[in-house]
């Protein structure tokens, strides 16, 4: 049974350059002979030609179409501009767009409408003028011909359901070729009454690039390889913990410096964010050295504690010293992870899923080695009392001068120890969230929204410290033994051994509740702020 046509406007249809009809080898016929389609070529469009890169006009081998800047095609791009423009004031708005799309019987969502104004929106102005209108049609032709090559394994110039299986297989997704099928038939619909567009207009069960474009134009880009993006373990979601896996970044962001952006906008967000939970994460670490069956602390009664010995501002205690080492540990965490990547010989962009644990759990030990100082002044400045230290310097200044060098690296064996059960089950859970979403709900669309982002990342950081608790937890108060007067100096498996048998195996979990605490509100904070930053840097949405 053959689907009906697509009714995206032949207006629309129009506006992209009619060089050639299919980005790959096998080209399509377009609508006139090779060389006649050639020479409607600019030269600038062939010499950079966003698939076969740079070359010059060859009259059997046309470029592939961009939006050209002839003349027939500057006058589409008006037609069309002007039509979108419907309160005639030179600009695209949001409104616009919904307004002058239905006219034109094209369907899309508010999100979507947003996000190709903010695409676009060069001068953060709210709207698109024709320039802007111009160079996102520009960008968007090339992206989505990247895409199309990438996903057409077999250089055919078409797309079936095996491709699309093997593209998501090599992103770390495992789909049924049923479900792949079911992709190929997918149907945009704006609304409930909206006309159906079909991205397999002929019923082919294959996707050829007029129907890849056309299905795609002007909607921000939604495309198979863009489900990993949306579902990338990102980095943004701080929980104040230093064992997550590092972020991957595309080749083309790390040629352009962009990643260095992203590591800023990340690492603004996660200081906002732990400044903004530092109370929690002060208790959880009282509660770890001082809570006992003697000593049982609540969470008002601590807080109350602190207040009473210090103050208000006795609360962020250990936080200067928190946000200071988010830098430097993820600069390197970041370096070693893409070292690591080559030394394991692997040429994808992203990685699967146990060659992400390994690469990460390596770069993450190699990263928490270099700062892991800056973890002990940490514990001893949030354990410390009122004038106890001038600051870090001073703490450092004295820890040395009694302690000496090795106390720097007290409770480094269970913190590297903890970075595996951490990641793995962080990883393994967040996946495994992921691929249930994506099977069930991932037929229309990629996009699985800001909570289920959020649901996930916060259920899997949470299942990844539950399983590391104990070793966090030794760890510790290892690093806190020393300024604890009478305590015992311990081994890890010493200390194991007396909170089991003092305190019994609950003993292991003391401070659980306040971490937990902070984890909503740390993933929550650090998202929004993440997502303000990226705006502020200029950071392109991934």
């Amino acid at each position: 049974m053959q689907h009906q046509g697509s009714l995206v406007s032949p207006l629309l249809s129009g506006v992209l350059c009619q060089c050639n009809s299919d980005p790959g080898p096998a080209l399509a016929t377009g609508s006139g002979s090779a060389p006649e389609a050639a020479a409607s070529c600019p030269a600038p469009a062939c010499r950079d030609c966003p698939v076969r890169g740079p070359r010059d006009c060859d009259p059997s081998d046309p470029c592939g179409g961009e939006v050209c800047g002839g003349p027939e095609q500057e006058h589409r791009l008006k037609v069309l501009f002007q039509i979108l423009d419907v309160n005639k004031d030179g600009g695209i708005c949001v409104q616009d767009l919904s307004i002058g799309l239905r006219k034109l019987g094209v369907h899309r969502t508010e999100n979507e409408l947003m996000k190709i104004v903010k695409a676009g929106d060069k001068d953060l102005d709210g709207q698109l003028d024709f320039e802007e209108f111009v160079h996102y049609l520009r960008d968007h032709e090339k992206k989505l011909r990247v895409v199309f090559k990438s996903l057409d394994k077999k250089n055919d110039g078409r797309i079936d359901s095996q491709e699309i299986v093997q593209s998501l297989r090599d992103l770390g997704v495992h789909i049924s070729e049923e479900q792949a099928e079911k992709i190929l038939r997918r149907i945009r619909r704006g609304c409930i009454w909206a006309p159906i567009a079909y991205m397999d207009k002929n019923g082919t069960m294959t996707i050829d690039w007029n129907e890849w474009r056309d299905y795609h134009l002007l909607h921000p880009a939604d495309n198979i390889p863009e489900i990993i993006l949306y579902w990338k373990h990102s980095t943004i979601f701080d929980v104040g913990e230093s064992m997550m896996v590092p972020d991957e970044f595309t080749a083309e962001e790390r040629n352009t410096g962009m990643l260095w952006r992203h590591l800023v906008a990340g690492g603004g967000a996660g200081a906002v964010s732990r400044t903004c939970t530092a109370p929690l994460d002060r208790l959880k670490v009282l509660m770890q050295v001082h809570a006992s069956r003697s000593n049982t602390m609540c969470i008002t009664g601590g807080f109350g504690q602190m207040i009473r010995e210090g103050g208000v501002r006795s609360l962020w205690r250990g936080n200067g010293i928190n946000v200071l080492k988010i830098a430097p540990e993820s600069a390197i965490k970041f370096v070693a992870y893409e070292q690591i990547k080559r030394l394991i010989g692997s040429n994808q962009e992203t990685l699967g899923i146990m060659e992400r644990l390994v690469a990460g759990s390596l770069a993450g030990a190699i990263a928490q080695s270099s700062i892991y100082p800056m973890e002990v002044l940490k514990t001893r400045l949030a354990l410390r009392k009122t004038g106890q230290y001038l600051g870090i310097m001073d703490c450092a200044k004295h820890v040395f001068q009694k302690e000496g060098l090795a106390a720097f690296y007290k409770g480094y064996i269970p913190n590297m120890l903890g970075i595996i059960p951490y990641a793995g089950i962080d990883l393994a859970v967040y996946e495994t969230l992921k691929n249930a979403w994506l099977q069930r709900y991932a037929t229309d669309s990629a996009d699985p929204g800001v909570f289920v982002l959020l649901a996930c990342g916060t259920t899997s950081s949470t299942c990844g410290q539950l399983a590391s608790y104990p070793l966090a937890l030794v760890r510790t108060r290892m690093q806190a033994q020393a300024s604890l007067h009478g305590g015992p100096q311990m081994s890890m498996t010493g200390l194991f051994k007396h909170i089991v048998q003092t305190e019994g195996v609950t003993g292991l979990y003391r401070g659980l509740a306040p971490n937990f605490m902070k984890v909503i509100p740390a993933v929550s904070i650090s998202y929004v702020v993440y997502e303000n930053l990226k705006v502020t840097l200029g950071v392109q949405s991934r």
